[in-house]
């Protein structure tokens, strides 16, 4: 018997997926979430041997709940369910050591089947997903870009994030336009969002 965890915010496709997944006779649905702050503590207690995770989920998102899970409990193995088929949340989801990566619109028997490859120590990604992050082109952005986003990211203004990198306000500033020209953005908010949807930062 697979013990499956599931952390899904939408209240429908999540009883829609306890509710497909309680026809496998070999699977059993022990925990079922819609944020992802329960999913460590609930997943220590209960020990499934599969969590199936939005990867959107409010308050602990599911790849830092993924990321928490492959050291906390290390036997669970993560499933990440996504309605978006951006390559680099399939680079952040590998990075988290996640074991299976599904679009939502996929069947139920794929589903179910992906869950039991994953629990036997397999590893599924949707054929469409894997092609896109292969067809995905280079990270634009040189180290000290990035590192500047990040900050910036976080909420860090030019003259805080120059105090922190012992750098001119100016130079921040350039770096934060050639981040967001390199990125075709409209302003650093929109380079922020970019870079976070590729999985650069």
């Amino acid at each position: 018997m697979v013990r499956v965890l599931i952390a899904e915010d939408m209240h429908m496709l999540r009883k829609a997926l306890v509710a497909l997944l309680e026809f496998e006779p070999d699977i059993d649905v022990v925990a079922e979430f819609s944020s992802g702050a329960e999913i460590l503590p609930r997943a220590r207690e209960l020990r499934p041997d599969v969590a199936v995770l939005d990867i959107d989920l409010p308050g602990v998102d599911g790849l830092t709940a993924a990321a928490e899970l492959s050291t906390a409990v290390p036997e669970c193995r993560t499933m990440m369910l996504t309605s978006l088929g951006r390559p680099g949340n399939l680079r952040r989801a590998l990075a988290a050591h996640v074991s299976g990566f599904l679009l939502k619109d996929s069947s139920p028997e794929k589903l179910s089947d992906a869950i039991r490859a994953v629990a036997k120590g397999e590893r599924v990604i949707d054929p469409q997903l894997a092609l896109a992050a292969l067809d995905d082109g280079p990270q634009p952005l040189t180290p000290r870009e990035l590192e500047v986003l990040r900050f910036a990211a976080k909420g860090e203004d030019s003259a805080q994030i120059a105090a922190k990198l012992f750098l001119s306000v100016g130079t921040v500033r350039n770096y934060l336009t050639s981040a967001v020209t390199k990125l075709d953005a409209r302003n650093r908010v929109d380079a922020i969002r970019i870079a976070r949807e590729a999985g650069w930062l």
